[in-house]
């Protein structure tokens, strides 16, 4: 995924130093309440890390984050981070879109995804992604090369840290074969995805190069179940990026991402396949 990439013009700057005022008001606020981030998080909901990445300016606090604080910090501190959120949300462009699918990931209890383009961002080792953002037009420098590559590298610990979580990933063949980086990059992927993919709660599917009943011709889609069994849909395209939470949108999703599945090679069949891979590399 190449929405947390930031871009050139300022954006990313601008809104990092937006959501770092948000995050300073929403301890302040928290602190006034004499409440610590594990007692805040268990009162409005949401896991103890992921309040901690908000209040440090790393994670685009979700919509609903003024509703679920009303009874923990009172009608006056709400008010505050309500116009704080809305400022914040003036701001909003692609990096901000990005920030706010990023915290979904994060609470999410079903996580599927199909790529096209490239291996997915919460699959990518990484020589993979420092040969991903080393490509970047316009051009990184190489101090935001180093910092995207640790913001991906950091989104993965959900593979791990949310064990009960479901993660599925339905991936192009033709990603793997392009060889992004070079033929070394190329085994680290393979051997990267083999070992992931053991994971009780991952799984792995490859949709070959010939499938010709392959639902997915209208490109790549990321879709995330909330705690409450809401879905939420994440598509990119070339500078723009959209959440998706109207019911209609979903379905559609939720469908095409179903038949996916079937059409790609089930998780045993992928991994004679990226063994076979491994092995002509």
């Amino acid at each position: 995924m190449k929405a947390d990439s930031g871009n050139a013009n300022g954006t990313e700057a601008e809104l990092s130093d937006s959501l770092k005022t948000f995050g300073a008001v929403l301890k302040a606020l928290r602190e006034e309440s004499r409440l610590t981030q594990e007692e805040f998080a268990l009162r409005v909901q949401y896991s103890a890390a992921y309040v901690a990445k908000i209040e440090q300016g790393k994670r685009f606090p979700p919509g609903d984050l003024p509703t679920r604080a009303a009874e923990v910090l009172g009608p006056v501190a709400v008010k505050v981070l309500t116009a704080a959120a809305k400022s914040l949300t003036r701001r909003a462009g692609l990096a901000s879109w990005f920030r706010q699918w990023a915290g979904v990931e994060e609470e999410a209890i079903s996580l599927y995804a199909y790529e096209c383009r490239a291996v997915p961002g919460l699959l990518q080792p990484e020589g993979y992604a420092r040969a991903v953002f080393e490509r970047n037009l316009p051009p990184l420098t190489q101090e935001q090369i180093e910092r995207q590559v640790c913001a991906r590298l950091e989104r993965q610990e959900l593979l791990t840290s949310r064990p009960n979580t479901a993660f599925s990933f339905v991936i192009e063949q033709s990603v793997l074969e392009r060889r992004v980086g070079g033929a070394a990059v190329a085994v680290e992927v393979i051997d990267h995805l083999l070992r992931v993919g053991q994971r009780h709660n991952v799984e792995i599917q490859v949709m070959p190069l010939q499938q010709e009943e392959h639902c997915g011709v209208e490109g790549q889609m990321y879709l995330a179940e909330t705690p409450t069994h809401q879905w939420i849909g994440y598509t990119e395209g070339q500078r723009s990026s959209n959440l998706l939470t109207s019911p209609n949108d979903l379905s559609v999703l939720l469908q095409r991402y179903g038949k996916l599945r079937a059409q790609a090679l089930d998780c045993r069949a992928t991994v004679s396949l990226l063994e076979q891979m491994r092995g002509a590399l």
